[in-house]
């Protein structure tokens, strides 16, 4: 069998299919909010990736916070990762919480990993085969962690970077809620905007599930920020900044992170 080395940011569904047999390929659902559930569909082999369980910090009082080093290295060896496998992540929704697990392989050193373009529905959508949810029940890997302070941002550096403006705030956001015409989902929650923020719903880099192409995404970008500026890419609660990131990645942008408690933790700690 083959053997995958380095993977782009973004593959699409017909590789994925013609690359299902290589040995060292990890297929992983990150979607979010996903129980096992045997009356549900995957991708040949995938392996669930439980983000709020699993891979946050479930003691946290925010949604899906960012985990110990410890414990991201723990459940990815029970999910049978090794530092040389090639992981690619889906979601049910096209590219959404898939995004978010990308990051965090990033976040913890490794790079070898990938975002399936058009998720799930784009895999049904061409016809390829499915099987019903199954348990990952081979060995453990030997995945290491090793995480990289410079790709995740918390609450006191996104306030000193919104008072200084060292770095170009970047909120995924729809509209509506960025600009306070519609409440947030999280109940409770004030709407609101991190002061000297700017708008980039994750919506617009996707149509049809997929990725608009390079130039497109690379346009809308470039409207905002400079390859060179820093940039902190916010949301809700830290899910949906990563697909702003991926977009910014393919860009060509490098000197950016993402804000683990986004819009739940500063609304909730910042009074109007």
């Amino acid at each position: 069998m083959t053997k995958i080395n380095k993977l782009q940011p973004v593959v699409s569904v017909s590789w994925l299919h013609n690359n299902l047999e290589a040995e060292n390929l990890v297929v992983l659902d990150g979607t979010i909010n996903k129980v096992f559930d045997t009356s549900q569909f995957q991708i040949p082999n995938t392996r669930l990736f439980d983000i709020k369980n699993k891979f946050s910090d479930t003691t946290a009082p925010f949604p899906s916070t960012f985990p110990s080093e410890e414990q991201f290295q723990k459940s990815a060896r029970e999910l049978g990762i090794n530092n040389d496998s090639a992981i690619v992540v889906y979601d049910d929704k096209g590219i959404y919480s898939s995004a978010r697990v990308w990051w965090l392989f990033k976040a913890f050193g490794y790079t070898n990993v990938a975002v399936l373009n058009g998720g799930f529905p784009e895999w049904k959508k061409a016809g390829f085969e499915t099987e019903s949810m199954k348990r990952y029940t081979g060995k453990p890997g030997n995945f290491k962690a090793s995480y990289k302070p410079e790709f995740m941002k918390f609450f006191n550096d996104v306030k000193i970077a919104s008072e200084t403006k060292s770095h170009t705030i970047i909120d995924a956001r729809s509209e509506g809620r960025f600009k306070s015409l519609e409440p947030e989902p999280r109940v409770g929650l004030r709407m609101g905007t991190i002061p000297n923020s700017v708008n980039l719903p994750f919506e617009d880099l996707l149509v049809d599930n997929q990725l608009l192409t390079n130039q497109e995404i690379e346009a809308k970008f470039q409207a905002l920020a400079k390859k060179e500026d820093p940039i902190i890419f916010s949301c809700g609660s830290g899910i949906t900044a990563c697909v702003l990131a991926l977009g910014a990645t393919i860009s060509g942008y490098e000197n950016m992170a993402v804000y683990d408690g986004s819009w739940t933790e500063w609304g909730s700690l910042v009074p109007e």
